[in-house]
């Protein structure tokens, strides 16, 4: 059964909107935290956010991409929803076995839907983006869950990716951005 994306977006504020100080990974200081595995880990939220991402597929999309360790939830949901298969794009390249920046399969030309927990900066994401290029693979499209509205956006689609959110900062009523 889908939700409206107003009730998605208020069962992702009251599962995960954390008040306080926080160090952002951009290491920006910022007084709340949206902390991605108290919704990516229920399992009613994670399916909605899946069957969402999914929406983003194109004929052209052979894989899902999601960078760990809070895209591999997002990438599972989404590939389960969409049927089709998924990478995991490590943060650092393993120095054992395949030693690969990525788990999954990956071939030279495939088209991957990159999908994002929360974007601020955008940094993590096209740190996966390029990792997925240097790998053979075309981006056609980043998608996070939810953009602060941080800058994102604008870093994402300066190195040349589309980019799109289910929701966004004025969605989750996050400080500063109620509506």
């Amino acid at each position: 059964m889908s939700i409206t994306k107003a009730e998605l977006a208020e069962q992702i504020r009251a599962a995960s909107l954390l008040e306080g100080e926080f160090t952002l990974r951009s290491g920006r200081k910022s007084s709340f935290y949206i902390d991605k595995y108290l919704f990516e880990t229920q399992p009613r939220i994670l399916a909605e956010v899946g069957r969402r991402l999914a929406e983003f597929i194109t004929p052209e999309t052979k894989r899902i991409a999601g960078a760990e360790l809070g895209g591999v939830a997002l990438a599972a949901a989404t590939a389960m929803a969409g049927d089709l298969p998924f990478i995991i794009v490590r943060n650092q390249k393993k120095d054992y076995g395949t030693s690969k920046p990525f788990e999954g399969a990956l071939e030279a030309g495939d088209t991957v839907l990159l999908v994002e927990d929360i974007a601020t900066t955008g940094g993590q994401v096209l740190e996966a983006a390029k990792a997925i290029a240097e790998a053979g693979g075309k981006v056609e499209k980043i998608v996070a869950v939810v953009d602060r509205l941080e800058g994102a956006r604008e870093n994402i689609e300066q190195a040349g990716f589309a980019f799109n959110a289910l929701l966004d900062a004025r969605d989750l009523r996050l400080p500063g951005h109620a509506v």
